[in-house]
């Protein structure tokens, strides 16, 4: 299995919702999520979207991804935005997954949006380098994507029927327009670029990273990953340092903590299984590593989280910690 497949093994779309948004005239809305990742396709007509940073038209045919979708507006092309309504508020005239957003005007614009939830801890480095928008070009033949039209038909066809597994068929297909819009980002960074999705393309990186993300409970060593990548130590462990902005040993504790952290929410392993499937050969060892990073024990988090009833429930309240090493980012609870 490649790398990137590995890597969204664990990132987990969820509670995922469907619009269909025709707009006329001058429309405009404005759309407040957090932890959401945003998905459209313009089925027909032009607009803009203003994600706050930077402004980008998306055309008849494009798929665009807003991975961190805190705030933006979308609005028709001839208008500026400036008193756009919360599309919240706009939604509760919705009827079956359509919404008609009326600017006083002809028809010009058909959207597909898409909104789901993510797994917060498991997604965070990957949300660390992601532009605001994906693609980031405005360029009309960069948004297009090959299984556009196939997306289209089967998730109107799905929205408009209520039949079994409905839900689970929207959130794959949130999935599989998540993947392909990764898939053109990864592929169009430059070589001297400081992302670690670089890593994902690099043919010898990508086979020690897809082993990492397999089998985070293996006794992985610099030597082991070397013969894995098929280089030799210094080398690989000079590549691995210079493409993903760490040590492969060092990115191995991370993503072992952070799957950690996910088995802790989903509570369904003891600590002491936890320990084991993250590659920890004793449960004290374990909670030191857990402790060092976030702050608190395994078991206070286990505690924290047997008190709460919310599917996605943060395991804390995150506050960002600087780190020495480029570009992960760990967390720590307050």
């Amino acid at each position: 299995m490649d790398a990137l497949s590995v890597l969204l093994q664990n990132v987990h779309l969820f509670e995922t919702k469907y619009y269909r948004l025709n707009g006329t005239g001058n429309w405009s809305y404005s759309i407040t999520r957090q932890d959401t990742i945003l998905f459209y396709l313009v089925m027909s007509g032009s607009f803009c979207i203003d994600v706050g940073n930077g402004l980008r038209q998306a055309h008849a045919g494009d798929m665009i991804m807003i991975p961190s979708a805190h705030k933006h507006v979308s609005y028709a092309l001839d208008h500026n935005g400036d008193d756009a309504l919360p599309l919240d508020e706009l939604l509760t005239h919705c009827k079956e997954n359509t919404l008609d957003i009326d600017g006083n005007g002809d028809p010009n614009s058909s959207l597909i949006l898409i909104e789901c939830k993510y797994d917060k801890e498991m997604i965070r480095p990957l949300l660390s380098v992601l532009p605001a928008i994906l693609p980031e070009i405005n360029d009309e033949s960069d948004g297009r994507f090959e299984v556009i039209d196939v997306e289209i038909k089967l998730l109107t066809l799905e929205a408009e029927r209520e039949r079994m597994g409905k839900t689970a068929i929207i959130n794959h297909w949130a999935s599989i327009m998540m993947i392909e819009c990764l898939r053109v980002y990864i592929e169009s960074l430059p070589e001297a670029t400081e992302n670690w999705l670089k890593a994902m393309k690099d043919p010898f990186l990508t086979k020690a990273l897809a082993a990492m993300h397999q089998a985070p409970n293996q006794n992985w060593t610099i030597h082991k990953l070397a013969e894995v990548a098929g280089m030799s130590r210094s080398s690989f462990a000079q590549r691995f340092k210079d493409t993903v902005g760490m040590p492969p040993l060092t990115y191995l504790i991370d993503y072992r903590l952070r799957l950690a952290a996910r088995y802790l929410r989903l509570q369904q392993n003891s600590i002491g299984r936890i320990s084991e499937l993250v590659g920890y050969a004793s449960d004290s060892t374990f909670s030191q590593a857990f402790k060092r990073v976030y702050g608190v024990s395994p078991k206070a988090i286990a505690n924290n989280i047997n008190k709460k009833t919310s599917h996605n429930v943060s395991l804390i309240h995150y506050k960002s910690v600087k780190v020495a090493i480029r570009p992960l980012t760990l967390f720590v609870f307050s």
